[in-house]
């Protein structure tokens, strides 16, 4: 086991809404080491984004809330972090590659504004300097002729060099921790290789340990070294990467893995699909959620599952009507 960089335990967090408080994230766990990845996968509204965004408190406010658990960085708990101390981690130490280039930039100023910006709020040093810097990292992130870059606006760009800005933008000042989340959404499969080639190239070079969120298996099984599982807000399945996809123990996981076309698929044939969906957050139930999109009736409804070890490293939420492995001794 290497060293732990970042440790989340027992975390909840919700939402004020009409209907109440609503629990977006339900009792969530796990830890990341430094220079690995850790894969966050599920479907959208799954909880993945707003787990990620309460742990660096960028939750929106006044609705969003961390009710309870900690997010220990570094043995830094940054649940009970001041917001000036939180500024100061933010960019520096642990980043952020948003989703959407386009909503992440700022479409009225330039990038060599927005570049120089993040060097100029973690960092001391002078304009030339800063400017000097932000070119070097447009070259690191292979965008061609990066002075001019510097020069242009967020529209005047590809959404692959928009993408790779970004990237640029959050490892500008060489963080330990950078959540990717979603990093190649609407991209086509060549630029997504690119970005993804990218992201793990600089990750070697520089050290660093990378959280990264997308719903897309394939991309998880060729970057990641963990991955969780998340379901209704809640981990349902946690594992080495390569155990989870030869040995996957809970229905929500199967279901996902089976849904990915193979080589051999017939051509034309209708690719497995996981029915219902998942419940609004003020409707979910206390119990199985898996088995309230599965329309099933019972005890697993109202009581929730435990979290259990069942092999080296793997954990999965034990419930009797979705787990697929040998019996768990409780």
């Amino acid at each position: 086991m290497g060293e732990k960089l970042l440790e989340v335990d027992d975390l909840i967090s919700a939402f004020e809404t009409d209907r109440g408080l609503v629990r977006a994230v339900d009792h969530v766990g796990f830890s990341v080491e430094k220079g690995k990845t850790l894969g966050i996968v599920g479907e959208s509204g799954c909880g993945k984004s707003v787990t990620a965004m309460s742990m660096i408190r960028l939750l929106p406010q006044p609705a969003g809330r961390i009710l309870q658990g900690t997010v220990k960085f570094k043995g830094e708990d940054l649940t009970q972090a001041s917001v000036r101390r939180m500024r100061k981690i933010r960019g520096n130490e642990i980043s952020v590659i948003f989703q959407e280039p386009m909503t992440a930039l700022n479409p009225v100023h330039r990038i060599g504004k927005q570049m120089t910006e993040c060097f100029h709020l973690h960092q001391r040093i002078s304009r030339k300097k800063a400017w000097e810097q932000s070119v070097e990292m447009l070259r690191l992130v292979k965008i061609p002729s990066p002075e001019m870059r510097m020069g242009d606006y967020p529209h005047q760009l590809s959404g692959g060099m928009r993408q790779r800005v970004v990237i640029a933008m959050a490892l500008a000042c060489r963080p330990d921790l950078v959540i990717a989340d979603e990093p190649t959404t609407a991209l086509d499969v060549t630029v997504q290789a690119q970005i993804l080639d990218l992201l793990k190239k600089l990750q070697a070079e520089m050290g660093m340990a990378v959280i990264l969120i997308t719903h897309d298996l394939g991309v998880i099984a060729e970057n990641c070294d963990d991955v969780a599982v998340m379901y209704a807000g809640r981990i349902v399945e946690r594992a080495p990467v390569k155990e989870l996809f030869a040995n996957p123990l809970h229905a929500y996981t199967r279901g996902l893995l089976a849904s990915i076309p193979r080589l051999e698929t017939p051509i034309k044939s209708v690719l497995p699909t996981i029915p219902g969906m998942v419940a609004s957050l003020a409707d979910l139930v206390p119990g199985c959620r898996f088995c309230q999109r599965m329309e099933r009736k019972g005890s697993t409804l109202r009581e929730r599952p435990g979290f259990f070890e069942v092999a080296e490293d793997h954990w999965v939420e034990v419930c009797p009507k979705c787990y697929h492995g040998e019996e768990v001794a409780k």
